[in-house]
């Protein structure tokens, strides 16, 4: 049974891993046998995250590059196929937010939300699937999603347009690359305690509306994301296609 879930041999590739969730992905990941490659636009950041990860003996490197740049990442692709290194796994987390009524809401702004969350992941899947599917041993791509992949809240409008677009693009990707045995699965976090989320756990308004509207009655935390992403990145999801998984508490089980 173990065997289902190791990923030994495998390289995955994570936006956005040198802080927060991505980090708590990548680093679980690496537990779980995986090469990691890093992604971030901080170089102090990325030195940081490194460190820590051989620290504790886990393989990884990283790269600095912007996931909404189309020719920084194709370089880094490049440089991957010089270097002969494969990547098996992608997990799109990238991620801006950006908050501002919609009638106050500049159009660069709104792009920029899309860019960064929706667009980034199109391309960086774009290049690794087309690597999988010339090796034809098949891949993990894995989109990170949210709660306003289903429900909306006021105030964040790129952002969920940009989540609801990656839930309809992990199947879109689903539909074009199964057949090549790629799966493309999603995840939709909850509410989740990071260093990001500090000032919304600091504003008691807010905290306690996240407790009392979750029949968990508390924030999640970033390690309770790392099994479902091991999953779907492992052969134990070998006939999973097109699915998000909400690891919420149970918040969208409830009216």
């Amino acid at each position: 049974m173990q065997a289902l879930f190791d990923l030994s041999g495998k390289t995955a590739l994570i936006t956005g891993s040198t802080r927060g969730l991505g980090f708590a992905y990548a680093q679980g990941l690496a537990k779980a046998g995986a090469s990691i490659i890093l992604n971030g636009t901080r170089e102090e950041h990325m030195a940081h995250a490194l460190e820590q990860l051989k620290k504790e003996g886990l393989n990884a490197r990283g790269f600095c590059f912007d996931v909404a740049n189309e020719a920084e990442i194709a370089h880094v692709f490049r440089q991957l196929d010089d270097e002969q290194i494969a990547v098996d796994i992608v997990i799109n987390n990238a991620g801006i937010q950006f908050r501002k009524p919609m009638l106050e809401l500049a159009l660069s702004d709104w792009q920029r939300v899309l860019d960064v969350n929706l667009t980034s992941a199109f391309l960086v899947s774009r290049e690794a699937a087309r690597r999988m599917v010339e090796r034809k041993q098949g891949g993990k791509i894995i989109n990170i999603g949210s709660l306003t992949s289903e429900a909306a809240r006021a105030t964040v409008a790129p952002y969920t347009a940009a989540k609801g677009g990656i839930k309809l693009l992990t199947k879109s990707m689903a539909a074009e690359w199964a057949s090549f045995n790629i799966q493309t699965n999603g995840i939709g976090p909850g509410y989740i305690l990071t260093d990001m989320n500090e000032a919304l756990v600091a504003n008691e308004e807010f905290n306690r509306w996240v407790c009392s509207s979750n029949p968990s009655g508390r924030w999640g935390k970033p390690e309770e994301l790392i099994g479902t992403a091991v999953y779907l990145a492992s052969s134990a999801s070998d006939y999973v296609n097109g699915q998000m998984i909400y690891v919420d508490g149970g918040w969208l089980a409830t009216l």
